[in-house]
């Protein structure tokens, strides 16, 4: 009935956890479904698989959705909690069933269904786990993963679900059992009015269909169904079979006899005609708790309990009529679960009460909170529950209950997480219970039955078999019955009163369980899981569960299992500031793996372990690796705290050490003692370069920094030639040291100054950005009491220490508070390459020294010398060219008289030595191409003036490339390659049209039309078969001055284009006059046209006409007709001015019984008011006076070769959009537009639904071969033209549900 009920597109947001969610969500679902076995793999691969949680407080246990089997959920749950069927189904043994471990045998009988159900039921009764598998039931019915992921019908599984188990349980004591507790009875009379004959008729019933259109209750549909007559009189008279004549009958129905469990269908989901279109009946429709069906009995005689039934279960659905979502409220007849209330009736309790005891509360009410202060909100918020300990993901709730305000929106901008802010307090806060509630460390939670110890005593496990004791709450439970909301993987309670809800609405009732009041139960039933389990699933439960306590334990050790990094004192000594490894070449590093779990007494006790020979004390000592070294923080001083509420995570470094000294050597830890790694700068004015230059050099190279301005990691530097230069020294200061500690530690007088790079010098004076002088800031004498972190000088920050003699060499000037220092390291190199025109001869490169101040020509020149290429290039022009980013294409030339800084070359890059003119400042270096852009053909460069004119450009480029003559024209390219609008002004400068170096152009055939005006091409649509009115072969001259071309119309069978000239016409011209001039082209003198409303134009794209040009006195301008464009004529016998909202379709109606149509005919259909589905169809219908239900419509699309069904079903109304979906063919998914083919069925005279045509057929079998063939790499035997996929998002097909059942007779 529903399919895939599950692809509504854009439904809205369902609840339940486990993929349960309704429309798109479960189809989200549903891949995730499919993947599951490779998930599975990956998981394994990666590490212990997260066991499944344990039961919620409910102690009920919820079952895992497969991506669309919320709808097989809820029945299962309601029959779990079905006590007669339950146990019945339990009742059944191996000996009857068979074995599980044997359907795989060839000659054993097994009924696989009933023992599917039996394991699951003893799973979702016994195994500690919040929600289990349905997979192997699924697979018990022969589902695959498109039943398991497509949603269907409730109720029609119901129905298929009992008739499976009456086939499965055949010949077996549960033979009977669906018949025994849900089979009735109905009668139905007619009794003749004339002779009082009466009719009678029986029939079984499994559920009972109550109507809902029209029906405010239950109970008035029960009055309809089987109280109220229906008569047979008029033109609708009955034939008594004792009168053997037409008379007057009144017909009526009664319950015979009644089920232990009735089951109410509502019929939600209807049809409605007029609209042709499903829907939801979401009116209030009320049913009660209780019902006695006295009324509706045949035999009314008896107590009026043998007519009472209670509800005990009711499947909602939550959604559209093409998608949703399910899940059962269900009431717990023996109490197997926990109930307790829901949250907003606790809120309300807590409310109540403490309007209650306002005044009580004010007499002893402690100081007020400072709601501005964290700190103390959690300690008060820990301090007032009762177990003085919450669980760590309820405490930000528990925090918004007391204050009104998140710790999101109030504290986290400042403080972070509330999990951060707790382990930054460890001295305040403790967690306990494995890491899932936390407590106050002054005032810890003590060990009681109904909160869980911690760390050291675990709770007890679970009985094997028995879920977990639930944890007692101190309210009462109410009396009365206890209901929950059974949402696949969830569990809730509600209250009764919560049904009321379901009455209306999108998320409504839609199956009602009703058991009668006065089966009883037996007193060992209540709260009492194990009551009658077979043994066998009692043993397999508690094999299940320990197996599940070993994969929770397992995978809690291992997910709190960190890896530290421990760094032993006596492998270290204090240099710079920092712990530097003693030896280099030695790991100093000792792995160890550890319990987060455990206290850091624990830890150390380890430690001890490990280090057999360590003597005194030891501290632990939290470290981090820093470019100066290895710092540290915070010492572990209370053993008592666990790891994991001291802040310790995986790849935590600590160091071991006596808490005093290493090496001789006193540290200071903290924060505020962290090291700066700076780099000294020095003058060095000495001459002992030699190998330590070249060291330099390639230093240089490989930092990019300019005179000081880099972050070295070590060691002196000097000059490449040994001069005069700078040298680098890596030091580490401590971060709270002033900078005239800093000068002190240096050994520097009081007379240096010191100085950081000046921001302007770090811009754009560097020696990486084309070489120069570097410029460096002096620090004013204030600035020496202030500490590094003031100054904001962080790890890499370079330090110039400059004593007063270093101003009498040249090399360093002071003016003001800025120095400025000009040393040969400033002088880097350039890598020159040199590309041959000629693939054999060899490539060559050399690095080329440089500086930023000299010129490029320079540059060359050098180049050539130390490439020896003077004599190669000896009277060749040659210049040098950039690489882009990649490395693999050229950039324009670089200019010769420009310098390397103001050319823009970076020094320690790579420029290309080719054959070829550089230009001038004055000169501009543009590509250009022939007719295409440069991806179709050669590119071509030319080196022109700034002041030339387009026209003299493009001569200088025709001459290039040896074309003549005047028609021609330049056009740009644009920034996507495509070839842009022509260059109208052509005595204009290339400067003042802003065209720029490395600009592309292209010469295009053609001359300029004047400003204003297009240019456009005109063809004329001929052929009797053609697609389109009419064919003007009659009145046409065909010779054209014997020049004809001919063009088939691309999509339109039998019809052709014969081109008819160009036309020039402004931009504001109207359609109209653009009709005019067409006629006035030599091809169409002959032609009569009355006026030029008898004539149609059509754009043109790909050879194919898409759009008609309406609107008679719009200008071109606003019709969006560009230069360039195609267009096509064709003459009418009316005359036509279309609306902007009228279509004109093509629309061929099917000849009965032979898959082909009638020859098509044109419709003009006014979407103005009206463009859904409907209105076509009322169109069409008046066009062939037919009744709109009886026709059938589908779009051709000609490349594909196939028909889009057009439906009149609305889409759902979504509540992320509060307007209704417009179900307009003008959009997604059809777009019809000017000149769609439509095609027409009359179902009253063809029942075929097909509209492929044996053309069709014959153009989808080439279309999979060509794809073959594409997909095999072989070359198509056809060049298919291109085709856009399309955007819409088609239902998947209607299957119906089955299950499969073998055979046991």
């Amino acid at each position: 009935m529903f399919g895939s009920l599950f692809e509504e597109e854009e439904e809205e947001e369902q609840g339940g956890v486990g993929g349960g969610g309704g429309g798109e969500e479960e189809g989200g679902a549903a891949a995730a479904a499919g993947s599951r076995r490779r998930a599975a793999a990956a998981a394994a691969a990666k590490g212990p698989e997260e066991p499944p949680p344990a039961r919620g407080r409910s102690s009920l246990c919820g079952i895992r959705n497969q991506g669309g089997t919320c709808y097989l959920n809820s029945l299962l749950q309601t029959l779990l909690f079905t006590p007669e069927f339950r146990e019945k189904l339990f009742s059944l043994g191996p000996d009857e069933l068979g074995l599980l471990e044997d359907k795989d045998k060839p000659e054993a009988k097994v009924r696989v269904i009933p023992l599917e159900l039996q394991r699951l039921f003893a799973n979702l009764l016994l195994v500690d786990q919040q929600s289990a598998a349905t997979t192997q039931l699924t697979d018990s019915f022969g589902w695959t993963n498109n039943e398991e992921t497509s949603q269907h019908d409730v109720q029609e599984l119901n129905r298929i679900l009992f008739s499976a188990l009456e086939h499965s349980l055949v010949d077996t004591s549960g033979s009977s059992l669906i018949h025994r507790l849900y089979h009735g009875t109905i009668v139905n009379n007619i009794v003749c009015r004339e002779c009082g004959n009466v009719s009678q008729r029986q029939e079984d019933f499994l559920d009972l269909t109550a109507c809902v259109c029209g029906v405010g209750s239950l109970e008035s549909a029960l009055w309809a169904m089987f109280v109220e007559e229906e008569m047979f009189e008029g033109n609708n008279l009955y034939r008594c079979a004792k009168c053997d004549k037409l008379v007057t009958a009144a017909k009526s129905a009664k319950l015979q006899e009644l089920p232990p469990f009735v089951t109410m269908s509502l019929l939600r989901f209807s049809f409605d005609f007029a609209k042709c279109e499903r829907y939801k009946e979401t009116g209030r429709y009320t049913f009660p708790l209780t019902v006695n069906l006295r009324p509706f009995c045949e035999q009314a005689d008896g107590d009026d309990a043998d007519f009472t039934y209670k509800l005990f279960s009711v499947i909602i659905h939550k959604g559209g009529c093409y998608g949703g979502h399910y899940h059962a409220f269900i009431r717990d007849i023996d109490q197997l679960g926990r109930w307790e209330p829901p949250e907003e009736d606790i809120k309300h309790q807590v409310q109540k009460t403490t309007t209650k005891k306002v005044e009580k509360v004010e007499e002893v009410q402690e100081p007020r909170l400072d709601v501005e202060d964290p700190l103390s909100l959690l300690t008060a918020v820990i301090s007032q529950e009762p177990s003085k300990s919450v669980l760590l993901d309820q405490l930000g709730q528990k925090l918004l209950d007391k204050t009104g305000s998140s710790w999101s929106k109030k504290f986290r901008k400042q403080h972070g997480p509330i999990g951060k802010f707790l382990q930054s307090h460890s001295d305040v806060f403790i967690l306990v219970s494995n890491g899932t509630r936390v407590a106050l460390k002054s005032n810890p939670p003590s060990a009681s039955p109904t909160e869980p110890t911690g760390l050291t005593q675990p709770s007890a496990a679970p009985q094997p078999g028995t879920p977990p004791e639930p944890e007692q709450s101190p309210e009462p439970e109410p009396e009365g019955d206890h209901w929950f909301d059974l949402n696949d993987s969830t569990v809730t309670s509600i209250r009764e009163s919560d049904i009321e809800r379901q009455f209306q609405g999108k998320e409504s009732a839609y199956m009602l369980f009703y058991r009668k009041a006065q089966l009883p139960r037996p007193k060992e039933a209540f709260r009492n899981p194990l009551y009658k389990v077979p043994p066998h699933l009692v043993q397999m439960a508690e094999e299940e569960n320990i197996k599940l306590q070993q994969r929770r334990e397992t995978f809690e050790a291992s997910n709190n299992t960190v890896e530290l990094r421990l760094h032993l004192a006596p492998s270290y000594r204090l240099e710079n500031g920092a712990l530097q490894p003693i030896s280099k070449d030695q790991d100093v590093v000792t792995p160890l793996s550890f319990d987060r779990r455990k206290t850091v007494g624990d830890l150390r006790l380890s430690v001890y372990q490990m280090l057999e020979l360590w003597e005194g004390d030891m501290a632990l000592t939290v470290a981090k690796s820093l470019p100066a070294g290895l710092h540290l923080y915070n010492t572990l001083t209370d053993d008592g705290v666990s790891l994991y509420s001291a802040g310790i995570t995986a790849h935590s470094d600590l160091f071991v050490w006596n808490g005093r000294e290493v090496a001789g050597a006193t540290l200071l830890t903290g924060a505020e003692w962290e090291p700066v790694l700076l780099t000294v700068v020095r003058p060095f004015l000495g001459d002992d370069g030699g190998e330590r230059g070249v060291v330099e050099e390639e230093d240089a190279a490989g930092g990019g920094g300019g005179g000081g301005g880099g972050a070295a990691a070590g060691g002196g530097v000097a000059t490449a030639n040994g001069g005069p230069g700078l040298t680098k020294e890596a030091r580490g200061f401590a971060c709270g040291a002033t900078l005239g500690e800093v000068r002190e530690a240096l050994g520097e007088p009081q007379e240096s100054m010191l100085c950081q790079v000046h921001a302007a010098g770090k811009r754009g004076g560097g020696g990486g950005e084309g070489g120069g002088a570097s410029g460096w800031k002096v620090f004013p004498p204030g600035d020496l009491q202030r500490t590094l972190k003031e100054l904001a000088l962080k790890d890499g920050d370079a330090l110039l220490v400059l004593e007063p003699l270093s101003f009498d060499s040249s090399l360093y000037s002071l003016s003001g508070e800025l120095v400025t220092v000009t040393t040969p390291s400033d002088c880097r190199w350039l890598q020159v390459e040199f590309r041959p025109d000629r693939e054999e001869e060899e490539r060559k490169s050399a690095k080329v020294h440089a500086s930023g101040s000299m010129s490029i020509g320079e540059v060359k020149q050098r180049a050539i010398e130390e490439l020896q290429l003077k004599e190669h290039l000896s009277g060749v022009e040659c210049c040098l060219r950039p690489k882009d980013r990649t490395g693999k294409h050229l950039l324009i030339p670089v200019c010769e008289e420009l310098s390397v800084r103001d050319a823009g070359v970076r020094l320690m890059t790579t420029l290309v030595l080719c054959p070829g003119k550089a230009p001038t400042t004055t000169q501009l270096f543009l590509h250009y191409s022939l007719s295409t852009a440069p991806s179709a053909g050669k590119e071509m460069d030319i080196i022109v003036e700034q002041t030339c004119t387009v026209k003299e450009c493009l001569k200088a480029m025709l001459d290039a490339v040896g074309l003549e003559g005047d028609s021609w024209h330049l056009r740009i390219l644009d920034w996507c390659y495509e070839v842009g609008e022509p260059l109208m002004d052509e005595d204009a400068s290339l400067t003042e049209l802003n065209i720029s170096c490395g600009d592309s152009l292209v010469i295009t055939p053609g001359q300029l039309p004047p400003k204003g005006y297009l240019n456009l091409s005109v063809w004329l649509l001929l052929g009797a078969g053609s697609n389109f009115a009419l064919s003007m072969d009659g009145d046409f001259d065909h010779t054209n001055g014997g020049v004809s071309e001919d063009m088939n119309a691309a999509g339109v069978p039998g019809a052709t284009f014969r081109t008819l000239g160009k036309v020039e016409i402004p931009d504001e011209a109207t359609l109209e006059d653009l009709k005019i001039q067409v006629l006035t082209l030599p091809a169409l003198q002959s032609v009569c046209v009355p006026t030029p409303a008898f004539l149609r134009i059509w754009q043109l794209e790909g050879q194919r006409p898409t759009r008609i040009l309406r609107g008679q006195q719009l200008t071109l301008r606003k019709l969006k007709v560009t230069s360039g464009t195609a267009l096509c004529v064709q003459r009418l016998l009316s005359e036509e001015d279309l609306g902007l909202k009228e279509v004109l379709l093509r629309v061929q109606m099917a000849v009965p019984g032979e898959g082909r149509y009638f020859p098509s005919e044109e419709l003009v259909w006014n979407a103005a008011r009206d463009s859904s589905p409907g209105s076509l169809r009322s169109a069409l219908a008046a066009r062939y006076g037919l009744s709109p239900d009886a026709l059938l419509l589908a779009k051709h699309q000609p490349d594909k070769h196939v028909w889009d069904a057009i439906s009149s079903w609305s889409q759902q109304v979504s509540k992320r959009k509060k307007k209704k979906k417009t179900e307009s063919l003008l959009g997604a998914p059809f777009h019809l537009k000017d000149g769609d083919t439509i095609g027409l069925k009359n179902l009253l005279v063809d029942s075929s639904r097909d509209f492929c045509t044996l053309d069709d057929l014959q153009g989808q079998q080439r279309l999979r071969e060509e794809a073959e063939q594409r997909r095999k790499g072989a070359p198509s035997c056809e060049a298919a033209p291109e085709r856009k996929a399309s955007s819409s998002k088609a239902r998947k097909p209607e299957v119906a549900l089955s299950i499969n059942v073998g055979s046991f007779r």
